[in-house]
């Protein structure tokens, strides 16, 4: 696969490759302009993010974008990159649920030991970490605080960020490591990891050993399944910004609980942000993939965000745009695909192209699973899907995941790619949380390298398979599928999405016989949702709308249907 982990370098030259036979030009716009957000498409007069790079180019060429598939492979690289940060070096981070004793690799690497002991080398160590609701209500309030005191005793500042409309999280999960001596080996990481319990998984999905239990199906130690991406290049600038908009942003991080705010007083924790250094020159030119950084902020009222103030929803228009070009092929791993307004989107684009197959991989289970919030859990999915399969019946197809063992896999990922030309990671699931209500980031990508294996041009329109995303999706359906032969089967859209059928009802044929014999190949299996009754529907929809799925758009956007 281009751009494996082992190929990322350390500290890169800052010198552009050449030119790949077959690649288009470098940042082509006009293919880019076609796939990628205009400035104006993005729709936040507010932010700098695409001020920084000229007029008409929101988006960085020449970087190197890296998947990085389970929490294990992601932690391993972090942990490497963390370790060489000396005095000086900024690193800055964001998470929804940090846990200070959770493990990168082996004893010593507990998160908080590993950020502690980068504060006390002197690294200037920064980060915002969700304040979250309360644990009696299952969120994450005691671990959180748990990492940013010990953090914080160690050197570092990191507060606890509450700055989030009624209801909502802050769900961006960012690394950014930037060498004082050396711009060009700037490296950050995003996607939808954690640095949490539950997420050191590999690809065995044995779970982590530091496992936290969700559903009970899913085990003592839950199998996960996850994406990050490891950036390097232009794009690592935007990345940087986007956590300093956050960092600058002047509102106070008091609570208005006045017991719990006087709490926070005693504790060592920040109650405000000290001003960062001087952001360096962006790293220069690195590979061959163009990025562009997209963001979720709801409108946040008393006070709005200074960079978004009537939010910003650049994914969802991002996938607003990208789903009117697909034609063949859309792969997509989600935690949730619950939102009938997000599902609409793909049932347009079923209609439109008729060649056009949808693949969603999805959790079997949610995370929860007690009488009240499970039902909530499903009204949301068990709609979204039927809209799909009434737009595309045959062409759609929703599988789960299990392990070897047979335990299903909790599939955490968010990641989609189309027609193997945009690819998209990041920490937005397909919902209208993710899209309007809650702090999100996404890595989307187009690699200038074109991929020589047939079909070329899956799409027909002249854009070519690119070998980022066509190396995404076929990693992916390589561990999903058991694939150890060659690739040409899954290659064509239709020929893997049949391959995809073929091995997921073989297994399911496994499991309703009895399990006799050997096991077939593959890890998926055709998802099938509990069904909710009319009475559970009637009660679980107005919790799912208000609590589960809330929408963070202003009124009139809502009343439109806009993003």
């Amino acid at each position: 696969m281009t751009g494996t982990v082992d190929e990322a370098p350390d500290a890169p030259s800052g010198e552009a490759p050449d030119e790949a036979p077959g690649a288009t030009p470098p940042g082509d716009d006009g293919l880019l302009g076609a796939w990628f957000l205009t400035a104006e498409e993005r729709g936040n007069p507010d932010t700098d993010l695409d001020r920084r790079h000229g007029a008409g180019q929101p988006w960085t060429t020449g970087n190197l974008v890296v998947p990085l598939i389970h929490g294990r492979e992601y932690f391993t690289r972090l942990l490497a990159t963390v370790e060489k940060l000396d005095e000086g070096d900024l690193l800055l981070f964001t998470d929804w649920r940090g846990d200070l004793d959770q493990r990168l690799d082996g004893a010593g690497s507990e998160v908080g030991e590993v950020l502690g002991r980068a504060a006390q080398r002197g690294v200037v160590v920064r980060g915002l970490v969700w304040r979250s609701h309360l644990e009696l209500l299952s969120f994450s309030s005691k671990p959180n605080r748990l990492l940013a005191e010990r953090l914080t005793r160690s050197g570092a500042q990191v507060v606890l960020d509450h700055r989030v409309r009624r209801g909502g999280s802050h769900h961006q999960k960012l690394v950014v490591a930037r060498p004082a001596e050396d711009p060009a080996a700037g490296v950050a990481f995003a996607g939808g990891i954690d640095l949490c319990y539950n997420r050191r998984d590999d690809a065995a999905h044995a779970g982590d050993p530091q496992g936290q239990p969700i559903a009970a199906e899913y085990g003592d130690a839950p199998p996960w399944h996850d994406i990050q991406v490891e950036v390097r290049g232009p794009a690592v600038g935007d990345l940087e910004h986007t956590f300093r908009e956050r960092w600058d942003d002047p509102s106070s991080l008091d609570t208005p609980n006045p017991l719990r705010r006087l709490y926070y007083r005693i504790r060592p924790v920040a109650t405000r942000t000290d001003p960062l250094p001087d952001p360096q020159v962006d790293p220069p030119p690195v590979g061959s993939h163009n990025v562009q950084i997209l963001r979720t902020y709801p409108r946040r009222l008393r006070p709005p965000y200074p960079f978004a103030q009537v939010g910003e929803r650049s994914i969802a228009r991002a996938y607003q745009k990208v789903l009117r070009r697909a034609r063949r092929l859309i792969y997509l791993e989600d935690q949730y695909m619950w939102s009938t307004e997000v599902a609409l989107l793909f049932a347009d684009a079923l209609r439109r192209a008729p060649d056009l197959h949808l693949i969603i991989v999805v959790p079997r289970y949610p995370t929860q699973g007690g009488p009240l919030s499970l039902p909530p859990n499903l009204v949301g999915r068990e709609r979204a899907l039927e809209v799909c399969r009434a737009a595309g019946g045959h062409r759609v197809a929703v599988y789960d995941v299990e392990n070897h063992a047979g335990t299903p896999v909790y599939v955490h990922a968010k990641a989609v790619t189309v027609d193997d030309v945009w690819a998209s990671v990041g920490s937005d699931n397909l919902n209208r949380r993710s899209w309007t209500h809650d702090s999100e980031l996404a890595v989307a990508t187009i690699d200038d390298e074109l991929d020589p294996r047939e079909p070329r041009d899956p799409g027909g329109l002249g854009d070519g398979a690119r070998v980022f995303a066509r190396d995404l999706r076929l990693r992916l359906w390589r561990e999903h599928l058991d694939w150890d032969g060659p690739d040409d089967d899954l290659l064509d859209p239709e020929a893997g999405f049949a391959a995809f059928r073929r091995r997921a009802e073989d297994l399911a044929a496994w499991h309703a016989d009895g399990r006799v014999g050997d096991r077939p190949p593959g890890r998926i299996v055709p998802h099938e949702p509990d069904r909710l009754g009319r009475l559970r529907r009637a009660w679980a929809a107005p919790l799912y709308h208000a609590i589960y799925d809330p929408d963070g758009r202003p009124r009139r956007m809502r009343s439109a249907g806009q993003w």
